[in-house]
């Protein structure tokens, strides 16, 4: 009897009689795959440049990514949103992001169509549509497209990575993470990494080591069963971690500078055809400091800041070359569809001047060359945050203007590989077409010879918005199909048309020449139509691919024309209403998946809160009271928020009740109680009254008086004279009963598990309404008089 196999739903093929002797049976289909259906592996590395990567012209080395290269295709003309979540909605949706709702990163979102945040599920991802064709589909490092306020353990988990099609994931929900203490999730429930710093722990080494795992689980029992991965590094985004070696490699390489390194970088991208013969180098950016005119220290500091971001490059193409081998070595490389893309062009997080603590650029909190200089000998280690000078970041942008989150082509045109043998003939070759991440899901499902689904989970879905760029593999001089693309990002705007391209810079093309800096200016409607009249440029970027030749004023017919094309692409896809950056950026007005409320109950062995559904208690009375049964030598952490970059830990140490606010990493504020905590039951409390008002300018929050108490006794008081306005932590989440990865105080190491009694609940109130001790106040207002 042959095997009879159907698909469930159709009409029985077998028999059914009284007895199975009678019967005649038949199976359900296994899905499987189409026979040699290629596996699919996405790349994505974050906040990289065009003039990054080795085989782009620069003199960082990335042998690894190189290889890909000359066994594969360099596209010279792959654009991106110029920020990390709007360009990974696009990635694997194949649709814009203002129509994924993703105009922006999820934590600054606003309640608009295009800016909410929120992918629907009318948008299906690569993901989802493989699984349905029998693939398996794994997700390793940075997700960042899931409502923020929807990362915890109250879920809904419908927009996590297993949620969106995936089968396995391992990695970070949010937008950046400690590399050393990375906040880690495994499918859908939090993990503490496998190894300590001390023990040589690294992120990046961690992610190949389960991307391997997850492929070999799965091969040895159906080894023609193909993947989707898509395999995120937390490199380039800071911090920038490695271990010192690496960045030593590059010690005094780069003491000539930003402008040094553009120039060199240029030079070797004519050289390798890599931009056209005869592009210009764009101009010096007015916001850019001169190497010259900098002191010694900063040009010593800056230049150990780039070695450590070289370093860490070379390290991350290091471990992807670990995984390139594993499939090499498995029989799988050649018939693996690689894309490897940057969601971004460099990034300029790190000021003028860089940072040690990327905290400070998220609290508008200015930075100390003196401090950053103390650090310069540990940058790359686990003890700073650290991001370089927007010098370098305009560097890794060479040629073209500018760096992400901005509309110039240093924003949004990044490094494109694809690598396939058995699928491609070509080798080695540059393409320059002009693509866009939109185009990568269709190009993916010609290769595969999939047409788009209708349905997804019984959901319709909408149109795929890009276009497959397949018929470029093997034909250099194969027409782009991609032929128009608006742009779009904290109200700066461009739009592409057949080899033209308009950009309006906002505030405008530099901060220095706008007199405006990112996050002052405000977008209103008079100031939308000035720059429509008076702040559009026009580049025939066809011939002019680093935007150095403003054609406005020569071709003011053809400006007018991309102005009105914008327009008609911004009603197409969600666009509007444009958003200032101040309002993007400051909004706290998203939802959360409760309702408001002033009391928050937190208990021990629970997961972490993070930072978008933890209590806000950020220029704000509050207070937190532990209830605890002490027994003897009782210490440990009973509530904590944030982590060496900073945040605030309530804890037992020495049978004293102690409290510490880390100040963006510079400073602790310490409080001690002046008497023990007694054995048995105890109400152990802190309180904070602001005693004046945050100043987001200079970035700082509300100063006040912290207070201890024991059992409704005022044990200790002290003033705490600065703290954080607007962001407690990088992705640190708030927990109840220990310190999870990094310590936010010097005072223990972490995680610092309360032990020596029970610690029932910590709770923080945020309604102003705190003990009083009346005594207390008497002494301190006879004092003051």
């Amino acid at each position: 009897m042959s095997l009879k196999e159907y698909t469930p739903g159709s009409a029985f093929p077998g028999t059914i009689g009284r007895t199975w002797e009678q019967s005649s049976p038949a199976w359900p289909r296994p899905l499987r795959a189409k026979d040699g259906a290629p596996n699919v592996l996405f790349i994505v590395l974050d906040d990289t440049g065009f003039g990054h990567l080795g085989c782009y012209g620069s003199p960082i080395h990335t042998p690894n990514l190189d290889r890909l290269a000359k066994g594969g295709l360099l596209y010279n003309s792959m654009h991106t949103t110029a920020l990390c979540s709007p360009t990974r909605s696009c990635i694997l949706t194949g649709r814009n992001h203002h129509s994924n709702g993703m105009a922006t990163i999820t934590e600054v979102s606003l309640g608009y169509p295009g800016y909410n945040g929120t992918i629907p599920f009318e948008n299906g991802f690569l993901s989802e549509m493989l699984q349905e064709q029998g693939y398996n589909t794994y997700a390793l490092g940075k997700w960042h497209l899931t409502p923020a306020e929807q990362t915890s353990a109250a879920g809904p988990y419908n927009r996590w990575p297993l949620g969106r099609g995936f089968e396995r994931f391992y990695g970070f929900l949010g937008g950046d993470t400690h590399q050393y203490f990375p906040d880690l999730v495994h499918d859908n429930h939090p993990v503490l990494p496998p190894k300590t710093p001390e023990e040589g722990y690294h992120l990046t080494e961690d992610l190949v080591d389960r991307a391997v795992d997850f492929i070999a689980d799965s091969k040895q029992v159906a080894p023609d069963k193909p993947f989707f991965m898509y395999f995120c590094t937390g490199a380039m985004h800071a911090p920038h971690h490695v271990p010192r070696e690496w960045a030593d490699k590059y010690k005094g390489q780069f003491d000539d500078g930003w402008d040094a390194y553009r120039k060199k970088v240029y030079q070797r991208q004519l050289k390798l055809g890599v931009i056209p013969p005869g592009t210009k180098l764009s101009r010096h950016d007015p916001d850019v400091a001169e190497w010259e005119t900098l002191s010694a220290d900063e040009r010593r500091l800056y230049a150990r800041m780039m070695e450590v971001f070289a370093g860490f490059l070379e390290h991350t193409d290091h471990h992807i070359g670990r995984l390139l081998k594993f499939l090499e070595e498995t029989g799988e490389l050649d018939n693996t569809l690689i894309m490897v893309i940057s969601d971004n062009g460099a990034s300029a997080e790190g000021g003028p001047h860089g940072s040690v603590n990327e905290l400070k650029f998220f609290n508008n909190t200015p930075e100390s060359l003196e401090q950053n200089l103390e650090a310069i000998d540990e940058l790359g280690g686990p003890r700073y945050f650290n991001h370089y000078s927007w010098g370098w970041a305009w560097a890794g942008d060479t040629p073209f203007r500018r760096w992400k989150r901005e509309v110039y082509r240093g924003g949004t045109t990044d490094p494109f590989l694809v690598h396939w043998p058995k699928g491609i003939r070509a080798r080695g070759e540059i393409r320059s077409q002009y693509c866009h991440a939109i185009d990568m899901v269709p190009t993916v499902l010609d290769c595969l010879g999939l047409t788009p689904p209708a349905a997804l989970r019984g959901v319709t879905q909408s149109p795929i918005e890009g276009v497959s760029f397949r018929h470029t593999f093997d034909d250099a001089r194969a027409e782009s199909r991609h032929r128009t693309q608006y742009f779009e990002m904290f109200s700066n705007r461009a739009i592409y048309h057949d080899g033209w391209r308009a950009v309006c810079p906002f505030p405008g093309p530099s901060f220095t020449e706008a007199g405006e800096g990112f996050g002052e200016s405000k977008l209103t409607e008079e100031r939308l139509r000035q720059l429509d009249a008076e702040g559009w440029e026009l580049y025939h970027v066809a011939e002019d691919c680093s935007e150095t030749k403003n054609l406005a004023s020569e071709e003011r017919g053809k400006l007018i024309e991309m102005i009105a094309l914008w327009y008609v692409e911004a009603g197409r896809y969600q666009v509007m209403p444009l958003a200032s950056p101040d309002r993007a950026v400051f909004s706290e007005e998203r939802p959360q998946i409760t309702r408001d409320r002033k009391r928050y109950v937190y208990r021990p062995h629970t997961s972490p809160a993070p930072e978008n559904v933890a209590v806000h208690v950020l220029n704000r009375p509050h207070s937190i009271t532990a209830r605890v049964d002490v027994e003897g030598d009782a210490e440990g952490v009973l509530l904590s928020h944030g982590g060496l970059t900073g945040g605030y830990t309530f804890f037992i140490q020495d049978r004293r009740l102690h409290y510490v606010y880390n100040f963006v990493g510079e400073r602790e504020f310490h409080i001690e109680s002046g008497v023990e905590i007694p054995e048995g039951p105890s109400e152990l409390r802190f309180e904070f009254e602001p005693t004046g008002a945050p100043d987001l300018a200079e970035g700082k929050g509300a100063p006040g008086r912290g207070r201890l108490f024991i059992d409704g006794e005022l044990v200790a008081q002290s003033d705490i004279a600065a703290t954080m306005p607007l962001v407690i932590s990088l992705g640190e989440g708030l927990t109840c009963g220990r310190d999870d990865n990094s310590a936010v105080s010097s005072m223990y190491r972490a995680p610092y598990a309360f032990r020596g009694g029970t610690l029932r609940e910590v709770v923080v109130d945020v309604s102003g309404e705190h003990l009083r001790d009346e005594q207390s106040e008497r002494k301190t207002a006879m004092a003051r008089q």
